[in-house]
C-alpha cells in the first residue's frame, strides 16, 4: 500500500512537472511568434524605423567658428545623419546655418570647406547652407568690401533669428 501510495505521488509531481515544462514552451513560442520576421533587440541593433505617419526628420546646424576643425565637423554630422536616414528609408531636412566668424564657412573668398560644400550640395539637396546678413553686412564694413560667398549660401537677414524660428517650428538643433 505504502508502494502504491508512494507510485501515485511520483506520478502528480511527475505530472505538475509536464504540464509545467509546457507552459513554458508555451510562452517561448508566443515570445518567438512576437519576433518572427524581425530582429531581436540587442544593445547594437539599430532602431525601428518609424511608421510611415511620423513627420519629416529635421535638424538645424549652427557653425559660429572661423575653425576649418569645426566646419568639417558640422559638414561630417550633416552627412552622417543624411545617410542615416537614407539607409531608414525615411526623409531628413537639414540646414547649416552660419553666423559671426562662423560665415567664413561660405565665404568664397576665405571659406576652407568650400570645394566640399559644393560637392554635398551637388549630392544631396537635402542639405542647404544659410548665410547671416547682418553677419556679412558688419564684415563688409570692416573690410571696406562686398563680401562674396559661395554660390550655394542663401542669406537670411539674423542668422541666430533663423536657427530660433526653425527651434520654435520644431526642428533639432546640433551645435557640434
Amino acid at each position: 500500500m505504502k508502494r502504491l501510495s508512494m507510485i501515485a505521488g511520483v506520478a502528480v509531481i511527475a505530472a505538475q512537472l509536464l504540464i509545467a515544462t509546457s507552459a513554458e514552451a508555451q510562452a517561448q513560442a508566443q515570445a518567438s511568434k512576437q519576433y518572427s520576421g524581425q530582429q531581436k533587440p540587442n544593445a547594437i541593433s539599430k532602431p525601428e524605423s518609424p511608421r510611415a505617419t511620423r513627420k519629416l526628420h529635421r535638424l538645424v546646424l549652427q557653425v559660429n567658428s572661423n575653425e576649418a576643425a569645426m566646419m568639417n565637423l558640422t559638414l561630417n554630422n550633416a552627412s552622417n545623419v543624411l545617410q542615416y536616414y537614407k539607409d531608414l528609408g525615411e526623409k531628413v531636412s537639414i540646414e547649416v546655418v552660419a553666423f559671426g566668424p562662423g560665415l567664413h564657412m561660405l565665404r568664397d573668398d576665405t571659406s576652407p570647406v568650400k570645394a566640399r560644400i559644393e560637392t554635398l550640395a551637388l549630392s544631396s539637396p537635402e542639405i542647404s547652407f544659410k548665410a547671416c546678413g547682418n553677419t556679412r553686412e558688419n564684415m563688409s564694413k570692416a573690410e571696406s568690401k562686398e563680401i562674396p560667398l559661395i554660390s550655394e549660401a542663401r542669406v537670411v537677414k539674423s542668422g541666430v533669428v533663423r536657427v530660433m524660428e526653425l527651434q520654435e517650428r520644431g526642428w533639432s538643433y546640433v551645435k557640434p
